[in-house]
């Protein structure tokens, strides 16, 4: 297993220069049969990223842009009718692919962004009372513009609950940026990534991830946090239990790209900020302040006691 994580992190480093904060967020959900939401402005390389990821998987991907106009049968497919036969068939929308870009998602109208909910969810989708199942495995990397207000549907809290981690990409340094246009203005095109794994390949890295031990005491420390962020009183909203279960999870594929056959605390502190930033609303006084979930999360993580 070890060989192979490596040998991903090579190939998709071919492609991408820095996004290793990204490149790790993909590789935990995809361990864990979690979903991504990654929050960035644009020209941030989040659809080559994703892109370059199912193919050095050998999985298939499909991108689809998220507009105001956008039907939920565009995303799951719809009745066709077949005039040679005198019948209607399914024709099965671009969900069923194993690696989905959700391309600014909150572009699209509520009905279009709950018709991903029972794909995320329960990893099917139901047609005309015919219920699909999705390809294993399958992930879905949606991304949102933090900048433009306009022409944008929030995400409900139920959708936001969904996606394991919530990623945030930043601007590359100066260094990683001239090596970006050096390859992409050089003479020579660069070589596409080899595909070094496939499906199969795939879950049985998922079921190596399952064996990673966690602790009880180190399972103990994660619900803590999670169950402090229900008690400040700028805190409008804490995070589930879901978000218990996908700290522990994240906290365990972690260890396992470290290759580690166990879990530590200094697992949950790397992916609490990813996990939980999302899950924990401020009042509107906190948010008058300035204060952020950035913030809330790292006094839990320095207040909270570490075993």
């Amino acid at each position: 297993m070890n060989d192979a994580i490596e040998r991903l992190r090579k190939e998709i480093g071919r492609v991408l220069v820095g996004q290793e904060g990204l490149v790790e967020g993909l590789l935990v959900a995809l361990l864990c049969q979690g979903h991504v939401l990654v929050e960035g402005v644009p020209g941030l390389a989040k659809t080559t990223a994703v892109r370059t990821f199912a193919h050095v998987l050998g999985l298939g991907f499909r991108r689809i842009q998220f507009t105001p106009d956008l039907l939920p049968a565009d995303v799951t497919g719809s009745q066709v009718y077949e005039p040679a036969t005198g019948e209607f068939r399914v024709h099965q929308g671009p969900i069923f692919h194993q690696v989905i870009l959700a391309d600014e998602i909150n572009r699209a109208p509520a009905k279009v962004q709950s018709a991903l909910l029972e794909a995320m969810e329960e990893r099917q989708v139901t047609l005309v009372g015919e219920t699909l199942p999705l390809p294993e495995p399958f992930l879905v990397m949606a991304t949102q513009n933090p900048i433009e207000q306009e022409g944008v549907y929030p995400l409900p809290e139920a959708q936001i609950d969904r996606f394991m981690l919530k990623l945030r990409v930043d601007y590359p340094t100066e260094a990683e940026e001239l090596e970006v246009v050096a390859r992409k203005t050089g003479p020579e095109e660069a070589s596409p990534p080899a595909a070094v794994l496939d499906a199969e390949r795939v879950q049985s890295l998922r079921a190596a991830a399952r064996r990673v031990h966690v602790e009880p005491s180190v399972a103990a420390y994660a619900v803590s946090l999670v169950r402090a962020t229900r008690g400040p009183d700028e805190v409008s909203l804490g995070a589930s239990p879901r978000a218990s279960i996908y700290l522990v999870e994240a906290a365990r594929a972690h260890a396992c790209l470290d290759q580690r056959q166990y879990a530590l605390p200094e697992d949950v502190k790397h992916v609490a900020h990813d996990v939980l930033r999302h899950r924990v609303l401020l009042s509107y006084e906190a948010e008058a302040d300035g204060r952020t979930a950035e913030d809330v999360v790292q006094e839990l993580l320095d207040r909270v006691p570490t075993p």
